[in-house]
């Protein structure tokens, strides 16, 4: 049995803004079990993976929250190529480095989850690994571009964390809510979506419910990499200065190869050239 887990972490621990976890479990290639989006510290992240998962097959983990970062200062390349295509589409890209108290110095609780958990860092073999845990870094916001057409476009990410009430559109939660309930149906996760559809329902949504969506999407980016052709997905950086595993379109697909090349970042493994045609 394969199980994949979206954790949206919230970055740092703190008991009045908790992260969000979800999973769903697949026996022969069929959805059997979901565990719907919680609420959890980071603590209750590990005891609910360590629940979750299946000793006899493959569990990935998607983590909203980079895991590699090895710069003290500013922002890893892999953010700086990102950066461009989120501006575009409207957002920002939060800077990873080890100065950023709370989050990222020694002391943090990403490291202490990453070394109570075990799991491998390698997005390759993850890919097509039939037994073990394993941990890959992923942007849901990013990931929205691809998953959904009508959010490529200058200006044209949407606007669906209630915590930003000057941006915030209803009609972006709805959309959002919607495409995830259309990828989770495309697994045959007809749980997922239910859940997803009953999400985009509420008249009112708060940050918790926006945290657990972007679980689910987390979750979604996992099956996505696994499940669908290794050509739909991008990896962007590496595992020494950062990376990120994303769906990728054509259209986003094209649009990072620039800035990739302008950052020095690789992708799928390899740094991009200047075209001669």
């Amino acid at each position: 049995m394969d199980v994949y887990i979206g954790f949206d972490s919230a970055w740092a621990d703190n008991p009045k803004a908790p992260g969000a976890i979800c999973a769903i479990a697949f026996n022969d290639g069929t959805p059997v079990r979901f565990h719907a989006p919680q609420l959890v510290s980071f603590d209750q992240a590990v005891a609910f993976i360590r629940k979750a998962r299946f000793e006899g097959g493959n569990t990935l983990i998607a983590l909203d929250q980079p895991t590699v970062v090895p710069n003290l200062t500013s922002m890893r390349p892999v953010e700086r190529a990102a950066a461009s295509l989120v501006s575009w589409l409207g957002g920002g890209v939060q800077p990873a480095n080890r100065g950023r108290l709370g989050m990222f110095c020694d002391a943090s609780p990403i490291w202490r989850f990453l070394d109570m958990i075990g799991a491998i860092q390698d997005p390759e073999e993850s890919r097509t690994a039939s037994t073990g845990l394993y941990l890959i870094e992923v942007f849901p916001a990013l990931a929205l571009a691809s998953l959904g057409d009508c959010f490529f476009g200058r200006k044209g990410g949407p606007r669906y964390n209630p915590a930003r009430k000057k941006t915030f559109r209803l009609i972006d939660w709805v959309r959002v809510a919607e495409i995830a309930a259309q990828e989770a149906s495309a697994f045959g996760c007809n749980s997922l979506a239910a859940w997803c559809r009953d999400a985009g329902r509420i008249a009112d949504p708060r940050k918790a419910d926006q945290d657990m969506m972007d679980s689910v999407l987390c979750a979604l980016i996992a099956m996505h990499w696994r499940l669908r052709p290794r050509e739909a997905s991008l990896l962007l950086g590496d595992l020494t200065t950062g990376y990120m595993v994303l769906p990728a379109s054509p259209k986003v697909r094209e649009y990072l190869i620039e800035p990739a090349r302008m950052c020095s970042v690789k992708v799928d493994g390899a740094i991009p050239h200047v075209s001669t045609t």
